[in-house]
């Protein structure tokens, strides 16, 4: 019971923003409104779906486990929904238009090879890809996402430069920061004992 509710409170924030979109509840620009929230959702997943792994050890919540795969799974929702809106909205659909951008801004070339990243997680996150794989490169494949965390800092605080608008940015660096941390310390516990 508590996993399909859960499922159901992760779709909030994707429903809000559909609901809003059709009343017109997003502001004067709602295009760009639907874009930046679906970016900071991702994020916000993102961030969530790191925090499973330490308060699982640390509380030993060892039930926490099983939210892992979902959670990732939406921040790959999230991130999928953000560059669709972006590819929609910003580009009108247009393939070449899509090609030619992606060079030209750094934050979107950022955004989009985090999001490539995060389709190969999402391809490869079911069991029968574990096996595969074989565990080590499965193992070694997922650890990209601290890389994708970086990547979704730079790539929101490139977006937030033209505006000097760093407080939200500092939030989440520091977030992902104490995040990669605490694995780094916890790897090189492991490795020195």
């Amino acid at each position: 019971m508590a996993k399909p509710a859960g499922f159901l409170l992760c779709l909030l924030p994707a429903f809000w923003l559909i609901w809003a979109a059709v009343v017109g509840d997003l502001g004067p620009n709602p295009a760009e409104a639907l874009i930046r929230s679906l970016g900071d959702w991702t994020l916000r997943f993102l961030v969530i779906a790191l925090m499973v792994t330490p308060l699982r050890v640390t509380l030993d919540w060892s039930w926490l486990a099983r939210w892992r795969r979902m959670l990732g799974l939406f921040v790959f929702f999230y991130a999928t929904l953000h560059w669709l809106s972006y590819v929609w909205f910003d580009m009108g659909l247009d393939v070449y238009a899509v090609l030619a951008d992606i060079p030209q801004r750094p934050f979107i070339l950022v955004g989009t090879l985090a999001w490539l990243l995060l389709l190969a997680l999402a391809c490869t996150s079911f069991n029968q890809a574990a096996r595969w794989l074989g565990a080590p490169r499965w193992r070694s494949l997922h650890k990209t996402v601290y890389a994708i965390a970086m990547l979704g800092v730079l790539h929101f605080f490139w977006m937030r430069a033209g505006k000097n608008d760093f407080a939200e940015v500092a939030v989440y660096a520091l977030l992902m920061a104490a995040l990669l941390g605490w694995r780094l310390q916890r790897f090189l516990r492991t490795t020195h004992a």
